[in-house]
């Protein structure tokens, strides 16, 4: 019936609401902006800059580990710490006003999802809405675990190797402001995305394109190139590291072959 009534609407019927929709993620937007600048300088020193100390809750798991199991390498926390500078004159500001953008763009990610949904909702038929609405929730839901994986495993683990590697010990890494959050953002950001995969796989099976034996058939190369992809995000050859990031990459890939259909079976000759 709601998509009988859509389909009345004129063209310029379906402009405006196009245009409301708009007018309305832009203001959650800036709403999360306006919310994120406030508390920017308690979201640098307690979140942000958290990896940077030596006492990070993952270092700090790393190091217990570490000593509770024998024969691994000794993880230590102590005397860890990575000193940021500034070397522009406007980059904190505009570091302030970006960084406050990009965290508003993935905490108000569900708002702007249902009203992004509740648009197109009355162009769909129920068994299609159902579908969809469950779709949603899980791409939601697994961007936001992505974001925890970057965050609490990918970016500490890259920040830790990178900022004690040195080619020479004449040359002391002093690193910038700019660096450090053009990496924290982009590790954070692409891990939310590669967490969408299973939906990505969801998606192409429902049209047709992908089926579980793709993945049984490759799983041996996967593990090869995500071990590799592992090592590429943890250089330092310490085989509890490696373990720790490709595990939820590993794990990704077989939720991705759970959510495709089956094999399709060629029907019997009589």
């Amino acid at each position: 019936m709601e998509k009988n009534n859509l389909q009345e609407m004129s063209f310029w019927e379906h402009v405006d609401e196009l245009r409301s929709t708009l007018l309305k993620i832009g203001g959650v937007l800036i709403g999360f902006a306006i919310v994120f600048f406030i508390f920017m300088p308690d979201i640098f020193d307690r979140i942000i800059l958290a990896p940077c100390r030596g006492d990070f809750v993952l270092y700090r798991l790393f190091e217990k580990i570490t000593t509770d199991i024998p024969g691994l390498p000794q993880f230590t926390t102590e005397g860890f710490h990575v000193d940021l500078i500034n070397i522009q004159l406007a980059s904190q500001f505009f570091i302030h006003m970006t960084t406050s953008f990009w965290l508003a763009l993935v905490f108000a990610f569900p708002v702007v999802i249902w009203i992004l949904w509740n648009f197109i909702k009355p162009a769909l038929y129920e068994n299609e809405r159902k579908g969809s609405e469950k779709a949603f929730i899980f791409g939601i839901v697994m961007f936001f675990i992505g974001v925890a994986v970057g965050y609490f495993v990918v970016f500490p683990v890259t920040l830790r190797f990178l900022a004690e590697y040195k080619v020479s010990d004449m040359i002391p890494n002093q690193i910038s402001l700019d660096s450090y959050m053009d990496n924290f953002l982009m590790l954070i950001f692409i891990m939310g995305l590669v967490f969408e995969l299973p939906l990505l796989a969801w998606l192409l099976s429902k049209m047709g394109f992908l089926h579980r034996g793709f993945f049984a058939k490759y799983r041996r190369h996967a593990v090869v190139a995500l071990l590799a992809l592992a090592a590429f995000i943890t250089p330092t050859g310490d085989p509890f590291t490696l373990t720790i990031v490709f595990l939820p990459l590993y794990l990704l890939f077989e939720l991705s072959a759970f959510f495709v259909a089956p094999v399709p079976t060629e029907p019997k000759e009589d």
